[in-house]
């Protein structure tokens, strides 16, 4: 799909970004992505604006480069010192308060003759509305762009008032609500394999699809993150944004025209079709020991576990069953997809009754790497008209290729929204969430390093089975 325009307009003529302002630069997100996606752009040439960092912590500038070196040594490490030396020439730091508006006046001095920086927010999203009015009292929005970490919002009346808040100071070509799942080679793919192949299209809809499911499974726990999972659970944190875009990504009608515009409505009116979820298509769970977790209650009730029952009223997609399913400390870190299809019509061989295997279907693996399978039915040798399932395997790994986060902020700063959400679907998403966040069953323990609690296999039990993908641990 060609990143070439937009309905409101062409991101070619929009004006490119003198400056990135990171709020949060001494945090976790910044060290674990931004530093070294940063450090990726300066070795490809695309970054030669100034870096202001911004936060509370009482650090200097050079433990603060001190601190983006070690970020980088651990993602990978230094290959190219000039391009270390580079980002480290670019970087600045305002200590403040995000409540404060002389914070955001020694920002624009920091900025200096800057006029249309990008301001990045990796901070709490309470915090959100505090830096954003900020922004807009110290004159520094008018001509900005602002990218907001997720969760946009913690419910469909939050998104509202944020986006609210947001567009009260930047207009919305100029709000970036970012799901680094967007930026993912093999989400694009999904996009890009659907359109590209015309293969595809006329079994693409309700007549020969039978299910569609997509795991996204970790193998680890929350890591020290328990307050944080205590206000979020995995509903919010990944089912609502990076599982839901998947959804629509698949689900989607093909665009008018060669556009992120188009993609983006698109996207919107899947959403806006999903069926809002009631107490029984969902099914939560809590591994063992999570609440031994620092910054757990003692008695949560917080899902680590997640598996959704959807259905999508349109024409395409009438009748046919979405589940998805995300959790930590499950037995691998692993996402898929698998589009099963429905079994030929009629039953010719001996072996088309087979109950232990499923009907062909698609399978799109999209991490920790990037393939491409399809199952078909193949004739064993000899006279026996009986066969066996082989998938047709692609596998779609490009080295070199750009991270998700290294993407996202050349084309925010550049003003390209095509991989960013957009006002409406942020909140139509919320709508299909919104009566489980807090009407919803109890959540099941599940024993860590299994596929989550058993109530998960029933509630897909009538249409199929879970399909678990072969297990690849993390790197920790």
């Amino acid at each position: 799909m060609k990143r070439k325009r937009n309905t409101e307009k062409d991101y070619d003529d929009a004006t490119q970004s003198d400056a990135l302002v990171l709020f949060g630069v001494t945090g976790d997100l910044t060290h674990k992505k931004i530093f070294p996606a940063l450090y990726a752009m300066a070795k490809r040439g695309g970054l030669n604006v100034p870096v202001v960092g911004v936060a509370t912590s009482k650090v200097s500038l050079d433990e603060l480069r001190n601190r983006a070196r070690d970020a980088i040594m651990k993602s990978g490490g230094i290959d190219d010192p000039s391009a270390l030396d580079r980002l480290f020439s670019l970087l600045r730091y305002v200590r403040g308060d995000y409540e404060k508006l002389k914070t955001f006046t020694a920002l624009k001095k920091a900025l200096g003759s800057a006029r249309s920086p990008v301001h990045y927010l990796a901070i709490p999203p309470a915090l959100f509305a505090a830096v954003i009015k900020g922004l807009d009292a110290a004159g520094l929005a008018e001509h900005g762009r602002i990218v907001v970490e997720k969760p946009f919002g913690r419910d469909l009346a939050s998104a509202r008032e944020l986006n609210r808040i947001a567009l009260s100071a930047f207009a919305e070509d100029s709000i970036f609500r970012i799901d680094h799942y967007l930026g993912k080679e093999a989400i694009m793919n999904v996009l890009y394999f659907r359109f590209a192949n015309s293969f595809l299209e006329p079994i693409w809809n309700r007549n020969y699809v039978a299910s569609i499911q997509i795991t996204l499974s970790e193998d680890f726990g929350v890591k020290g993150r328990g307050a944080f999972y205590e206000s979020a659970g995995c509903l919010r944190d990944v089912v609502q944004n990076h599982l839901f875009q998947i959804v629509a990504l698949l689900a989607m009608e093909a665009p008018a025209y060669q556009g992120f515009g188009a993609v983006h409505s698109e996207k919107t009116k899947v959403f806006q079709a999903m069926r809002p979820l009631q107490p029984d298509d969902v099914v939560r769970g809590q591994y063992a020991g999570y609440r031994n977790e620092p910054g757990v209650a003692k008695g949560s009730d917080v899902e680590t576990f997640c598996a959704l029952r959807l259905f999508i009223d349109s024409w395409r997609w009438e009748g046919v069953p979405w589940y998805v399913r995300s959790g930590k400390c499950l037995a691998a870190t692993v996402a898929e997809v698998l589009v099963e299809f429905k079994p030929p019509p009629q039953r010719l061989f001996d072996d088309s009754s087979a109950v232990d295997e499923r009907a062909n279907y698609l399978r799109f693996r999209l991490s920790p790497n990037s393939a491409v399978a399809l199952a078909a039915r193949v004739k064993r040798r000899g006279k026996e008209f009986v066969g066996d399932q082989h998938e047709l395997y692609l596998l779609d790994e490009q080295p070199g290729k750009e991270t998700a986060y290294e993407r996202l902020l050349s084309d925010a700063m550049a003003g390209n929204g095509a991989l960013f959400a957009r006002e409406e679907a942020i909140e139509s998403a919320w709508a299909v969430v919104d009566p489980v966040l807090s009407t919803h069953h109890r959540a099941h323990h599940y024993k860590p390093g299994s596929w989550g609690p058993k109530q998960a296999d029933a509630l897909i039990a009538a249409d199929s089975s879970w399909h678990n993908p072969i297990l690849v641990k993390a790197t920790k």
